[in-house]
C-alpha cells in the first residue's frame, strides 16, 4: 500500500533552521560573537566585517539542522576571519587593535588584549583549540597546515600569553581547557 510523503518532508523540513533560527542565535549571541570575531582578527574594523559577512551568509537559505545552528554560526564566523586574516600566510604586518579600543574599561580586557597581541597563527590556534575546543586535525583542516605547525602554535601561544590569562585557564589532565571571557 502506497502512503504520502507529504507529513514526512514537513517534518523533514521542520528540522531545518531557518531565519528566524538565525536570528535568534545572533541575538542571543551577538557580544560573544563579536568578541570570537575581534579575538581571532584583533581589529575592530575587520571583526565588524567578519560578523556582518556571517550574518549575511546565514540568512541565505542553507540546509542546516536547527539544534546546529549556533555551532554553524560559529564556524562559518571563523572561517570568514580566517579568509580575512590569512594566518598561515607570512603577509605583512597587520593592524592590531586592542580590545579597550572600541570598549570603554570592559570587564575582562586584560585578558583579551594579549591574546590579540600573539602572531596571527597563534592567536587562531589559541583561540580555536583553546577557547572554542576545536580539535587539532580540525583546527589543521580549517587553518589549511599541517597538525605538527597547530601544536607548535598553541605550544607558542601559550608560552607567550601572560600569567594573569594563563592562570584563568582551567587544567584538565594537564592541558589548559577554556578561558572565560565576558563580552
Amino acid at each position: 500500500m502506497l502512503r504520502s510523503s507529504k507529513p514526512d518532508i514537513a517534518t523533514f523540513r521542520a528540522d531545518y533552521a531557518n531565519r528566524a533560527d538565525f536570528c535568534e542565535v545572533f541575538e542571543k549571541e551577538m557580544k560573544p560573537l563579536y568578541l570570537l570575531a575581534f579575538l581571532l582578527t584583533a581589529n575592530h574594523k575587520q571583526a565588524e566585517h567578519c560578523f556582518a559577512s556571517t550574518v549575511e551568509e546565514a540568512l541565505k537559505e542553507q540546509t542546516v539542522f536547527k539544534e546546529w545552528a549556533r555551532s554553524w554560526v560559529k564556524r562559518t564566523l571563523i572561517e570568514k576571519a580566517i579568509a580575512i586574516v590569512s594566518p598561515v600566510s607570512d603577509r605583512p604586518r597587520e593592524k592590531r587593535d586592542l580590545w579597550s579600543a572600541g570598549h570603554n574599561e570592559t570587564p575582562g580586557q586584560d585578558q583579551i588584549d594579549p591574546v590579540t597581541k600573539l602572531a596571527p597563527l597563534e592567536r587562531f590556534v589559541f583561540v580555536m583549540m583553546v577557547l572554542e575546543r576545536h580539535s587539532h586535525s580540525d583546527c589543521a583542516l580549517l587553518l589549511g597546515c599541517s597538525t605538527n605547525k597547530v601544536a607548535q602554535a598553541r605550544t607558542n601561544a601559550l608560552r607567550r600569553l601572560p600569567d594573569s590569562v594563563r592562570l584563568l585557564l582551567p587544567r584538565r589532565q594537564g592541558l589548559p581547557d577554556r578561558l572565560e571571557i565576558s563580552a
